[in-house]
């Protein structure tokens, strides 16, 4: 916890030992950039360590454990997050929100593979949690409802940022049109549509217009608009 609001504490006075030769800012930083890059798979304290050209275990005078850098590194990214730009339609400030959470897990999609139950609370989660708060402050949401719409807001727009990446991922393997070219003839042997004429035709629709499996981006913000419609209407009527 001390290190997560280490700049908002006193310093401490240097232990005994070699000198740190990096910051723990540092450090955070070298690790974002290897998850990135990598996945969060890929970082250790030994790989962290490398990027910094430091000895693996001078990297535990900065970091206890890389389940506390994991912890540093997802703060720091909530850090980063840009403010809500504000307008007078809280509308478009809870879909603001909403495409904040969508990319940053965009740009960072290691942060899926981190449990978010039961996070340590720091400085960049709190800062971000407050932001989110002030953008439906006033729109006649009680305490516990304007908790609850960010949740549901944020934890959609996770899903909907999991299956943006999932399809960024295999794309870059094959194209659509290459894996129906595979498997294409044997999937109209053994789906004929006299079987599934209503998937047949929802699918030949779908496929027509998306030329994917399914359309990330657009399920986003059909789905977006629908909660919108939702919450405001709760809001209007209560």
């Amino acid at each position: 916890m001390s290190l997560l609001w280490r700049h908002e504490l006193p310093p401490r006075p240097a232990g005994r030992g070699p000198k740190q030769t990096v910051s723990v800012d540092a450090v955070v930083a070298a690790a974002i950039a290897l998850a990135d890059q990598e996945g969060y798979a890929k970082v250790s304290i030994r790989a962290v360590a490398a990027e910094l050209g430091l000895r693996p275990m001078s990297l535990y005078t900065y970091v206890p454990s890389k389940d506390a850098l994991m912890v540093l590194m997802v703060d720091a990214v909530a850090d980063e997050d840009a403010p809500i730009p504000w307008d007078p339609s809280p509308r478009e400030r809870m879909a603001a929100l909403a495409r904040h959470v969508r990319a940053e897990l965009i740009a960072h999609p290691w942060l899926l593979e981190v449990s978010p139950w039961r996070l340590v609370l720091g400085p960049g989660r709190m800062r971000r949690y407050e932001r989110q708060l002030a953008a439906i402050e006033g729109i006649g949401l009680s305490d516990i409802g304007m908790d609850r719409v960010i949740a549901v807001l944020s934890e959609f727009a996770t899903g909907n940022a999991r299956v943006a990446i999932a399809a960024a991922r295999d794309t870059r393997r094959i194209s659509d049109a290459q894996w129906w070219e595979v498997h294409g003839p044997l999937l109209a042997e053994v789906m004929p549509s006299s079987l599934f004429p209503l998937s047949s035709r929802v699918g030949a629709a779908v496929g027509e217009l998306y030329q994917a499996p399914a359309d990330p981006d657009g399920g986003f913000e059909y789905g977006l608009a629908r909660l919108l419609d939702g919450i405001l209407r709760e809001v209007s009527t209560d």
